[in-house]
């Protein structure tokens, strides 16, 4: 596996030295695709998730995100070309560098500094001040069949029908990890669609620490790899997200996910109940999207966080 990583990585980069980019070498790989940076200011991304027909409309919301000038930078497409049925972007090389490491190769330590609570926070204030646009409303959240909001007019409603859609394609196999599983799904289904409507904002949907990019100061410069769940919706859901996602493989996982869901409840002025149902329903909508048994991490990862869901 790592020998045929290697291979593809470097028949990417023969190709982009091929292309006028002598200089090219991989920087970072994600669950979207591999970004490879050519030359100063201009990085490659060769997409490994998204399909080449959604790219317009993506290409439609990084445009609406930066017309509303949030403090930070976010991707700008210059150009862009499908090769061998691939999609590759050329894209402006954002500034800054990551929060912190995934930790899935680095476990943070016990603690959680304040320089990272109020980076966080100030990534999710910037998102929730640029206003939702029917091209997110559009898109198609990861491992779904249809946009989003396909057939409803309100957040919590599409969220809710995504969870039973995706409850329905390795449900059994969530069950036989998830104690209850199917009393869970209904009562979160339920919880969702009896949530007052919210002003609609732009969602991440993945502020994983690598995607939050930071200068030497450790204010935010760049928040990127938007499209892994990107959505106009409810500011809370991107703040429950980013509580549980900051640390998902280390030995502390749970007492960061709670810190932060509490202080980001208290900061931002979100209901704890409220970002705890999110965190189901984001554990539901996304469990099998890289593996559907106890040997992926991610799967693994949701079945826990749902085996303690308060549902």
């Amino acid at each position: 596996m790592v020998d045929h990583r290697r291979a593809r990585t470097d028949a990417w980069v023969r190709y982009f030295v091929r292309r006028g980019h002598p200089e090219a070498r991989l920087l970072a790989s994600g669950a979207e695709g591999t970004v490879y940076r050519l030359e100063e200011g201009t990085v490659a991304k060769v997409w490994s998730r998204r399909p080449t027909g959604d790219f317009a409309l993506m290409r439609r919301v990084y445009a609406d995100i930066a017309r509303r000038r949030p403090p930070f930078a976010t991707p700008e497409v210059l150009e862009s070309e499908e090769v061998d049925g691939v999609l590759v972007t050329y894209e402006r090389e954002l500034p800054g560098a990551p929060l912190a490491p995934d930790s899935a190769h680095r476990p943070p330590s016990r603690g959680i500094g304040p320089d990272t609570v109020g980076a966080l926070l100030s990534a999710l204030r910037g998102l929730a001040a640029v206003p939702g646009t029917e091209a997110m409303r559009r898109l198609t959240v990861q491992g779904d069949d249809r946009p989003l909001w396909s057939g409803c007019t309100r957040f919590p409603d599409a969220l809710a029908a995504l969870v039973e859609r995706a409850a329905r394609r390795h449900g059994d196999l969530l069950a036989a990890h998830v104690p209850g599983l199917s009393g869970k799904v209904e009562r979160t289904v339920r919880a969702l669609r009896a949530l007052p409507g919210t002003a609609e904002t732009a969602v991440h949907g993945d502020l994983v620490p690598p995607n939050v990019h930071v200068d030497e100061t450790g204010r935010v410069v760049a928040v990127l790899d938007f499209g892994f769940f990107t959505t106009a919706g409810d500011p809370a859901f991107d703040a429950a997200v980013a509580a549980a996602v900051w640390d998902m493989y280390g030995p502390h996982a749970r007492e960061h996910t709670d810190i932060l869901t509490g202080r980001f409840a208290a900061e931002l002025g979100h209901s704890p109940g409220t970002l705890a149902l999110y965190q189901a329903a984001y554990a539901l909508a996304t469990y099998d999207l890289f593996g559907a048994d106890s040997g992926d991490g991610h799967f693994r990862w949701c079945a826990d966080l749902l085996g303690r869901a308060p549902l």
